[in-house]
């Protein structure tokens, strides 16, 4: 039986009384929410870490993690995973039982277990990791092998699935921190496990979705004699400078990945998105190819002066957002606690969760086993100093309890602030040296963001009930899957530098990383002027989005522009930011008009439009390298 949704009040420590009698050990379950979820909502004998959970979530983490690699290739976005996931996995198992292969029903627990598994290897794509890569590889046209990149993301991972354990109670036990998607997740499960006939109209919707988003690949990519193809775009009906706008990135993609992207974002990220393509293709590259700036009407070379400018907004507006989040940051190091040791006092109450949540011992353990690891692999690979090596792995542990705290409060993983922050960091350390710049903050973020990431994961089993300790060892099996998977197909799909940067593959946030190191190598001198001014007007306007999002009326704040939004419409193609705008447009329509429909749809048609146009899109790319299709 699934137990009642915990009661956000019984979940938090309610603020002491100065005048009060301390409570004696062992107090009531009214007064300490770890005892109250022991004794109400943990489920200690349910079945939950299967091996048929295990299997599920590295199957589907690792077909999930491909998507996210195709997705954040094409629009900079690391998507989340779970729920999709959670979906899918039920309706495997729904299907399998009424086929009467399965004698045992899929319990809402190892659907949660699974989830852990599937997400630790979903989110392999994101903590920088899919930013640094590519970013190496614009940078210096080689990568070390694919045996030695998959101990990189393992380790990587693996060592922010450490770092979660000292501050997962303080953040989620005790101060009971929303982790929105997290809840969602929780939400989600519950609801497939509660109500048959919702569930199974989700998991139809999924399914369709899919279908229709690989037939649309199908007769788009797939070069048969008998098939008549789709082209990938059609430019919009006008020209600029004597030039059709399509030549200028402005065009209609037929991709309802990009549409189901769009539909997953809110409605003012999506008119942003168009708004900051019409202000730099439109305008700004038009302008700069008049003057002689921009050498030619062409995706790269514009994107080669408008990364500047682009770059600017995107990093000082996640600097700025990330600088108001003082007080988040603060209280991150209240956390710290955990991670020194520090004994309970004599007469400290008794621990309720010692039997089931992960003993402290786990993280400096894990960091003893695999910091030397990783501290090899920087020397190694990418000949990174071994003391700023081991600088990295502290540094990873402190960006991994700011960003935590940070995602629990506003559902955001700081990465566009983090990411550029350590850059900063290594390039004082090691300047010049642009290997130890990338991989180095690919660490130290890579570590920290990881366990952000993951923490959000823990969250959904908390409201659950599930055991921490299971959930632990999941993420483990989840990191195991995803770097096996995400590094031979990004060498396939990515075999060169060239193909990044391009309409193909923008990979925006590569794009921003090798900037970053690029100007911290050789100087803003290094710059044209007018990308120099850009850079500077990019980082004003995003600084200017920012302060107006936090001081502007509520009725006003709709109708300004988001600067995550405008910057990254800036640096990917035109195309993108218009179907990305079309997705967005669409889901808030439904929501307007069809708020139960939008709340049941929105989410599975989305979810599977990016499935399966990212996977069997990835599956004809292999099918083309291989030389079985012509290309």
């Amino acid at each position: 039986m699934v137990p009642p949704v915990p009661n956000p009040s019984q979940l938090r420590v309610p603020a002491p009384d100065p005048g009060a009698v301390p409570e004696r050990p062992g107090a009531s379950a009214a007064m300490d929410p770890e005892l109250y979820w022991r004794e109400h909502v943990y489920q200690g004998g349910a079945r939950q870490l299967t091996v048929r959970a295990v299997i599920a979530g590295m199957l589907i983490g690792a077909v999930m993690c491909l998507s996210n690699l195709y997705v954040i290739l094409k629009t900079g976005w690391s998507l989340g995973v779970t729920i999709t996931a959670c979906i899918l996995a039920f309706a495997v198992f729904g299907t399998l039982r009424s086929l009467k292969l399965l004698r045992n029903e899929f319990t809402d627990l190892e659907n949660n277990a699974m989830g852990s598994v599937a997400s630790a290897a979903g989110y392999m794509t994101g903590g920088g990791n899919m930013a640094a890569v590519p970013a190496l590889l614009m940078l210096t046209g080689t990568l070390p092998s694919s045996g030695w990149l998959m101990v990189w993301f393992a380790v990587i991972s693996a060592l922010g699935v450490f770092a979660a354990i000292p501050i997962k109670r303080q953040l989620i036990n005790i101060e009971a921190l929303p982790f929105p998607t997290g809840t969602a997740t929780a939400e989600t499960i519950r609801a497939l496990h509660g109500h048959g006939e919702v569930a199974r109209r989700k998991s139809r919707l999924l399914g369709l979705a899919g279908l229709v988003g690989a037939l649309l690949v199908l007769v788009r990519d797939a070069r048969f004699t008998w098939l008549k193809n789709l082209p990938e775009k059609v430019s919009l009906p006008f020209s600029i400078l004597g030039r059709e706008a399509g030549k200028w990135s402005l065009s209609f993609d037929f991709s309802l990945l990009l549409i189901g992207a769009g539909a997953l974002v809110n409605f003012r990220t999506g008119w942003s998105m168009l708004l900051g393509a019409i202000l730099n293709y439109g305008f700004l590259a038009p302008a700069m190819v008049a003057q002689g700036v921009i050498p030619e009407v062409t995706y790269k070379a514009i994107n080669s002066w408008s990364l500047w400018t682009g770059s600017a907004v995107l990093v000082s507006s996640g600097l700025l957002s990330f600088a108001f989040q003082w007080k988040s940051v603060v209280r991150s190091f209240s956390a710290l606690g955990g991670l020194v040791g520090m004994k309970p006092k004599e007469g400290a109450r008794v621990d309720p969760l010692a039997d089931i949540e992960c003993p402290p011992a786990w993280f400096p353990l894990g960091f003893a086993l695999l910091g030397p690891v990783a501290v090899f692999l920087m020397v190694h690979l990418f000949q990174i100093p071994w003391w700023a090596g081991v600088l990295a792995l502290p540094l990873a542990v402190v960006m991994g309890v700011i960003a935590s705290r940070v995602t629990g409060e506003t559902d955001t993983t700081p990465t566009k602030a983090l990411g550029p922050v350590t850059q900063l960091i290594f390039g004082g350390l090691a300047p010049g040296n642009i290997p130890a710049n990338v991989m180095s903050a690919n660490a130290t973020g890579g570590v920290g963001l990881h366990s952000a990431d993951l923490l959000t994961d823990l969250k959904s089993g908390w409201l659950l009930g599930a055991s921490p300790r299971q959930q632990f060892v999941a993420q483990l099996f989840g990191v195991v899957a995803g770097a096996l998977v995400v590094v031979p197909i990004f060498k396939l799909l990515v075999p060169t530098a060239d193909v990044l940067g391009t309409e193909q593959f923008p990979a925006p946030a590569s794009m921003v990383w090798a900037g970053v190191s690029k100007m911290l190598a050789s100087g803003v001198s290094a710059l044209h002027p007018t990308a120099r001014l850009g850079a500077l007007c990019g980082a004003l306007l995003g600084i200017t989005l920012v302060l107006l999002e936090r001081w502007a009326h509520p009725k006003v704040k709709a109708f300004i522009p988001t600067a995550s939004g405008l910057g990254l419409a800036i640096v990917i193609p035109g195309s993108s930011s218009i179907s990305l705008f079309v997705g967005a447009a669409l889901a808030a329509f439904l929501r307007r008009t069809k708020p139960k429909l939008a709340e049941d749809a929105v989410l599975p048609v989305s979810s599977g439009f990016i499935a399966g146009e990212s996977l069997l899109g990835i599956a004809i790319a292999m099918v083309k390298a291989f030389g079985f299709m012509p290309k």
